[in-house]
């Protein structure tokens, strides 16, 4: 057996079955229950500390 057809043997199989078991661990990681807060808390992070739009003309650092 050549080793291209080994490798393309362990990359149909072996790799495939992990890359999939990778994905839907990470989804599940994800959304797994009571993240709720914090993806909420890093959806919103920047609006944090703003009372006001910076109008134009106006410089930020004042």
């Amino acid at each position: 057996m050549d080793r291209y057809t080994l490798l393309r043997e362990l990359a149909d199989s072996w790799v495939l079955l992990s890359l999939v078991l990778f994905f839907v661990g990470s989804c599940v990681f994800a959304l797994r229950p009571g993240t709720r807060a914090l993806h909420r808390d890093a959806a919103e992070s920047i609006f944090r500390n703003e009372t006001r739009p910076v109008e134009t003309g106006e410089k930020e650092a004042e």
